[in-house]
């Protein structure tokens, strides 16, 4: 696994997530994901992906300020900081966050199986 291909598929990521692509989505998350939240809250794949398909979130930017990748036998781990814009709910966002994730290759398939997101304090 190289680092150049863990940052193409964040790239992937940022971009279903910027227009709602659920099908991309779908196809980035693995079926087991283990997602917290910065308020703290566990959802699952279904949870992420119903967010988006209900227009509950909706990003207008993501701005990825920070990336670092580190490469492990089948895996990968990132840590990425983000500028974002967009509303969940009927709340406005605009804010930074760091997302840590942990992507695994399962025969030739890369999913997202654990991620973590933070507000960033400025």
């Amino acid at each position: 696994m190289e680092e150049s291909l863990i940052i193409d598929y964040e790239e992937r990521l940022r971009e279903a997530m910027l227009i709602g692509d659920v099908n991309s989505l779908d196809n980035l998350i693995n079926d087991n994901l283990i997602f917290v939240n910065h308020f703290g809250q566990i959802l699952t794949k279904e949870d992420d992906i119903e967010a988006h398909r209900s227009g509950v979130l909706n990003f207008t930017d993501i701005k990825i300020l920070d990336q670092k990748v580190i490469l492990l036998e089948n895996s990968a781990v990132t840590v990425t900081r983000a500028a974002l814009k967009g509303i969940f709910g009927i709340e406005p966002i605009e804010d930074e966050m760091c997302y840590s994730r942990v992507w695994q290759m399962n025969g030739d398939k890369l999913t997202i199986v654990s991620g973590h997101c933070s507000s960033v304090q400025k």
